[in-house]
């Protein structure tokens, strides 16, 4: 609970802040300026490649990589509506953000540009060939002092970058049109119930795969008034692991973001993860794969655009709120210290971490909290964004009780923890059983409401944005 009321208090702050005259164009400007115009957007993009030794991120080798295949990225789409309100997406080929660092972002972003926190959503791919940042997947890494300075400076770059990016983005504003499509591509597969080992013999036998999955593509194009694709935002429901070395690359979804680039030169091509927490690209482990899924994934992109659109009507609304996730049950230094005498890895480093925050006085905290967005554009388009690696059951739950344009975006805000659905938390397993020290949580497990919790908050900022 401490850590929630720290993390609202600096939410307040933000909010605050944002009401302050700015040196920049406020992020709200009055009505009566901008009755008569539509949709306003702006695009920015930045390289992220590191340029020091900064080690790979997530279940790679865990070391510095040798070369790339192609440079990462992080891009940002600014829009606002007639009334002058305004928000910011942003795409990244992240790993996983964690809170430490968009937080910061979020307040420099509310102190410089007005932007309160409901009007900016951070996402990122989880993108396992990309960098450390911050105290994410912290006891994944073996402590190394000098490794520990390089993630700290590349991270405290990447929050100047990011306002910067958000800030370029906001400039950019220009009169555009936006319409919203879907496509569809299959190699999403369910990890849960389909063996990897398994998968290519069952393909070739033209067995049925098994489990939930969303093969759905939602796709959103922004044109300027003379034609020209400003960017293009796409989305899949999919791990970005198909690749498993050492060498800079943004997977799957960079190479399709690299296609599209080529296909509409100018053009910012955009990718966000829509809740594929449980869903792997199978088969893998080979860069012809990871290029294979790119193509598909960026036909089917190009399918949706040249069928007839839909076009997404110039009204924002955006709501926001931290939720309380509780845990199960809070570690106790007894299983802390049997942890840290007996498990020479990631859990032995996360014990004995935890051992020296109970030494020098520390309590944990009971649960987490949690970031969810809902954005509404127009009447056609609905976005959720939800933090951390949620599910498909989510977004297959949300897409059926809000109807059609519901995008659900997983991965934003925060990489605090696998995210399961009731189900996948009964049946246990990888992403819904005991598994929350390899996010560095006090705890083993969610408590059992987890997805009544958030469901719950979705409906509040469904409620609030409507109101607006």
């Amino acid at each position: 609970m401490a850590l929630l009321l720290n993390r609202r208090l600096l939410l307040q702050a933000a909010t605050a802040s944002a009401l302050l005259p700015s040196a920049d164009s406020s992020a709200r400007t009055s009505a009566s300026t901008t009755h008569n115009r539509g949709w306003r957007a702006g695009v920015a993009r930045e390289i992220i490649t590191p340029e020091t030794p900064v080690w790979l991120a997530g279940y790679g080798s865990r070391r510095a990589p040798e070369g790339k295949l192609h440079d990462l990225w992080m891009k940002a789409l600014a829009l606002e509506s007639p009334d002058g309100t305004k928000a910011v997406l942003i795409t990244s080929d992240f790993q996983g953000v964690p809170a430490s660092m968009s937080d910061r972002v979020f307040a420099l972003l509310a102190e410089h540009h007005g932007l309160q926190r409901d009007q900016v959503l951070f996402t990122f791919s989880h993108n396992h060939c990309g960098p450390r940042l911050g105290d994410d997947l912290i006891d994944y890494y073996p402590v190394e002092a000098e490794q520990e300075e390089l993630v700290r400076q590349y991270t405290d770059l990447m929050v100047e970058r990011t306002v910067r990016l958000c800030k370029t983005a906001l400039a950019d504003l220009r009169d555009a049109t936006l319409r919203h499509g879907t496509g569809h591509t299959t190699f999403a597969v369910n990890r849960r119930n389909n063996r990897e080992a398994d998968v290519p013999d069952l393909l070739a036998r033209g067995v049925p795969l098994t489990g939930p999955v969303d093969h759905t593509v939602p796709v959103l194009q922004v044109t300027r008034p003379d034609g020209t694709v400003a960017a293009i935002l796409f989305g899949y429901a999919c791990h970005p692991t198909t690749l498993s070395f050492t060498r800079w690359c943004g997977d799957y979804p960079g190479f399709a973001q690299l296609q599209l680039e080529q296909a509409f030169p100018g053009a910012a091509a955009m990718f966000v993860n829509t809740c594929g927490g449980d869903q792997n690209p199978l088969p893998r482990r080979t860069v012809e794969l990871c290029e294979k899924y790119g193509t598909m994934l960026a036909d089917a992109v190009k399918l949706a655009l040249q069928q007839p659109l839909m076009p997404v009507s110039p009204q924002l609304r955006t709501a926001f709120e931290l939720i309380e996730l509780p845990y199960l049950q809070i570690v106790t230094r007894d299983e802390l210290q049997q942890a840290a005498a007996t498990d020479q890895g990631i859990r032995g480093r996360w014990a004995k971490r935890l051992l020296a925050r109970l030494d020098s006085g520390q309590s944990f905290a009971t649960g987490s909290p949690y970031p969810l967005h809902v954005w509404l554009l127009g009447s056609e388009l609905k976005w959720i964004g939800m933090g951390a690696e949620t599910v498909v059951d989510y977004a297959l739950r949300f897409k059926q009780e809000h109807g059609a344009g519901t995008w659900v975006m997983g991965y934003s805000d925060d990489m605090l923890a696998y995210i399961p659905s009731r189900r996948v938390w009964e049946e246990g397993g990888y992403e819904g059983g005991s598994n929350l020290y390899e996010y560095g949580r006090p705890a083993l497990r969610w408590n059992g409401d987890i997805e009544d919790r958030i469901v719950a908050g979705v409906d509040r900022l469904f409620q609030q944005a409507t109101r607006k």
